[in-house]
């Protein structure tokens, strides 16, 4: 069983042997500015002319495209979870592919030649995929990093000045992930590091995430992800209507429990609440609704918050700030392989 030790996040040896863990995030907006470099001349090649009948998209980020672009996309988008493309897909539709070698993007990039769609795929340019989905119809955008999120950001770029999406800047979205870099740096003790207070507020906690937007939604499963892998805990990323329940059947808190006394028992759950300032009327209610659930059990509620900027740079930046969280958690619980 792995305890807490809030030491180790001030501790200068420990969060220097832990840089594999911190570098990684801290160099998010780096990779999304040498993808946009590295994809400059295909997306300069790009116009609005002849809009597509509809759009398929796959990848480890095609539902963050959809979440993305369904707002004001002018023609109907599916993330495609399975092989091969749906029997209606043809010459009239567009065909995005964010991938590597797995079978589901090779297999979309495979149909889409053969059924003659236009093809837009992000992948390094000596790759399988590359290879596999060259055509007169095809736009490479020509990856390097391996960063999934670095090469959705460059294909929203690409699909933009398709006609198809919002505007999206790689450079004010590479902006914001450095400033949650810059607030987050190791350097900076927990008072001033709003990651390391997250993660001294889910020290013994098992978090339910919660967002009230598409995006912030979308950010509360992939901050889930990361808490549960860096905690080893069950951690809950859900809608209202499952997590109000969970909530309710919190046991109250024994005021004159000994904290000292506590070691080994279940941890009380955290609510960690997820704002992009984008929420609709419904989401402002349930976000309501969560922290007066939480409050009433004396449950720990965690804020990520970013509420400025286009939707994108929000999304990026309440998701840094859990991923960060989550990587102080891994360092303060001695969960991190550490080198030297």
């Amino acid at each position: 069983m792995y305890e807490f030790d809030d030491s180790r996040l001030e501790d200068p040896d420990v969060l220097r042997a832990a840089d594999h863990v911190l570098r990684p995030l801290a160099e998010a907006g780096a990779r999304v500015r040498r993808e946009a470099v590295s994809a400059e001349l295909p997306l300069n090649r790009l116009d609005a002319d002849g809009r597509p009948r509809a759009m398929i998209t796959f990848g480890p980020e095609a539902r963050l495209l959809r979440a993305v672009l369904e707002p004001t996309c002018p023609v109907p988008l599916v993330a495609w979870p399975r092989l091969g493309l749906p029997g209606w897909v043809g010459p009239l539709d567009i065909v995005v592919v964010l991938g590597g070698a797995d079978k589901v993007s090779l297999a979309a990039a495979f149909e889409a030649v053969r059924r003659g769609c236009r093809l837009l795929v992000a992948c390094p340019e000596d790759s399988v995929l590359a290879r596999q989905s060259a055509s007169a119809s095809t736009t490479l955008l020509p990856t390097s990093t391996g960063d999934p999120l670095a090469a959705a950001i460059v294909a929203l770029v690409a699909l933009h000045r398709l006609g198809l999406g919002p505007l999206v800047s790689p450079e004010a979205v590479a902006d914001a992930m450095d400033q949650v870099a810059a607030d987050s740096s190791m350097a900076l003790d927990a008072t001033q590091n709003p990651a390391k207070a997250t993660a001294l507020e889910l020290a013994d906690a098992k978090p339910l995430v919660w967002g009230g937007s598409i995006l912030a939604a979308r950010a509360s499963r992939r901050v889930a992800e990361a808490l549960r892998s860096a905690s080893g805990r069950i951690v809950l990323s859900a809608d209202t209507g499952a997590l109000l329940p969970l909530l309710a059947e919190v046991p109250p808190r024994d005021p004159f429990a000994d904290p000292f006394e506590e070691t080994g028992a279940e941890p009380r759950p955290g609510l960690v609440l997820v704002d992009d300032g984008l929420d609709d009327e419904q989401a402002a209610e349930e976000r309501t609704q969560l922290r007066s659930a939480a409050l009433a059990k004396d449950v720990l509620v965690s804020n990520l918050s970013h509420t400025s900027g286009t939707a994108v740079e929000r999304y990026v930046t309440v998701l840094q700030q859990g991923l960060f969280a989550a990587a102080y958690l891994q360092i303060g619980l001695g969960r991190v392989r550490m080198t030297s």
